[in-house]
Parts: structure tokens; C-alpha cells; sequence
């Protein structure tokens, strides 16, 4: 194994692993709040907020990995607080997490949203005349009928961080150690002369997991599905 993965590219991988974890794991309760804000509630500026969250989508990463810099950089008009607290994000493996994170972002509040569309707003109704609270209903109707999206959206947003470049290398530059991820490590073993095989090996490790991702969320999706038609 050490043969066919380099020390540095275990290490590219390892941190790839942490950042999209890390990802998404702080983004993932955030994203459940607002899709389920966006299928269930209609408020003014609605629109807005809809297009705001598809947003990094749409841009160029190199602009969202701007954006992130002049944001939270240590001139950045909330980095520089951040700073003073002791909170670094420009140029380190945390800020990589955050790139990550608004990357995977919109897919995971897609797929989430459009799980809370297909539950029956009548079981919610029906739970809410018999006097459950509105965060009793969420957490006992709304959310474990929606399980499978959100399981979905999840790990649709693992493989995208997992796989992020463009606004990581912007925001946080490829620092052999400390930032640089597996897409990273590809885009520089390609920039040298020679170095095809090296990168043909990572790209193959970066098919591997994200395939072995998406194969666990469908065989999770399945095995959630069924067990709530069965409880129905």
C-alpha cells in the first residue's frame, strides 16, 4: 500500500476525509432548519433566500473562494474579529472545511428540501390537532419521514467537499500538510512533468471513495424507506 500511496498522499487523503466530515457535519443541522424553512414556509423574500443558497452553484468557485477570503481572512471583515479571538480560518485546514461547506451546500439543502415536499403535510396536521408542539411534530413526523433525503442530501455533500478545489485553493491555498486535500494534491502532481501515473492513482482513489459513498447512501436511503412504509 505504501508503494502505491505515498506518504503525502495518505496525508492528502486523511485531511480530504476530515474536511468534507467536518463539513458537513457542522452544516447539516443548518441545512435541515432551512430546507425545511424552505418546503414548509412561504415569507416575504422567499425567493431571495432560495437563490442565495443555490448561489455557489451558479459562481465560479475561484469567486466563492474570494468572497470566503475577503470574509473571513485575517483582513476580512469578520475575520479580523475573528482573529482577535483566536480564530483563524484563511490558510488552514478549518477554512478548507468552510469552502468545503458552502460548496456542498446547496446540494445537500436540495435534497433535503425536496424530501420535506414529499411528506404528507396531513400527518403533520393531524399531529398538530392533538396538541403536539410544532418541534414535537418536526422531530417525531416531519424529519423521520424525511430521513432518507436528508441521508441522501448528506452524503451527496460528503462527496462533493470530499471533492472541492477551486474555492479551497483560493481560500486557502495548497499547503503540502496543512491544506492540501486530495483534489489539490491531483492538480499539483499533474502540474509536474512526468507525473501522470502519480495523479492516474489518486484520481482512481477519488473515484473509489466517492462511488463507495454514494453506493452506502442508496443501500442507507433503501434500508430507511422501507422501514418507514413499514411503519405506516
Amino acid at each position: 500500500m505504501t508503494d502505491w500511496l505515498a506518504p503525502e498522499d495518505a496525508q492528502a487523503l486523511v485531511l480530504s476525509l476530515k474536511v468534507a466530515g467536518l463539513a458537513i457535519a457542522a452544516s447539516l443541522p443548518f441545512g435541515i432548519w432551512l430546507a425545511w424553512i424552505l418546503a414548509r414556509k412561504r415569507f416575504p423574500g422567499h425567493g431571495l433566500v432560495n437563490v442565495l443558497v443555490h448561489l455557489p452553484l451558479i459562481l465560479p468557485p475561484p469567486v466563492t473562494g474570494y468572497l470566503l477570503l475577503v470574509t473571513f481572512g485575517t483582513r476580512g471583515w469578520l475575520g479580523a474579529g475573528l482573529q482577535d479571538i483566536g480564530i483563524v480560518l484563511a490558510f488552514r485546514w478549518t477554512g478548507a472545511a468552510l469552502a468545503a461547506a458552502v460548496m456542498a451546500f446547496p446540494l445537500m439543502v436540495r435534497a433535503i428540501r425536496l424530501a420535506f415536499e414529499a411528506v404528507d403535510p396531513g400527518l403533520e396536521a393531524a399531529a398538530a390537532t392533538l396538541g403536539v408542539p410544532p418541534w414535537r411534530v418536526f422531530l417525531t413526523v416531519s424529519l423521520p419521514l424525511a430521513l432518507p433525503g436528508v441521508l441522501a442530501g448528506a452524503v451527496t455533500g460528503f462527496a462533493k467537499a470530499l471533492g472541492e478545489f477551486g474555492a479551497t485553493i483560493t481560500f486557502v491555498s495548497n499547503i503540502p500538510g496543512q491544506t492540501r486535500t486530495l483534489p489539490t494534491a491531483i492538480y499539483t502532481v499533474l502540474s509536474v512533468p512526468g507525473g501522470d501515473a502519480h495523479a492516474l492513482r489518486l484520481i482512481i482513489l477519488s473515484i473509489a471513495i466517492a462511488t463507495a459513498a454514494l453506493v452506502l447512501s442508496e443501500l442507507l436511503g433503501r434500508g430507511l424507506a422501507a422501514r418507514i412504509r413499514g411503519r405506516r
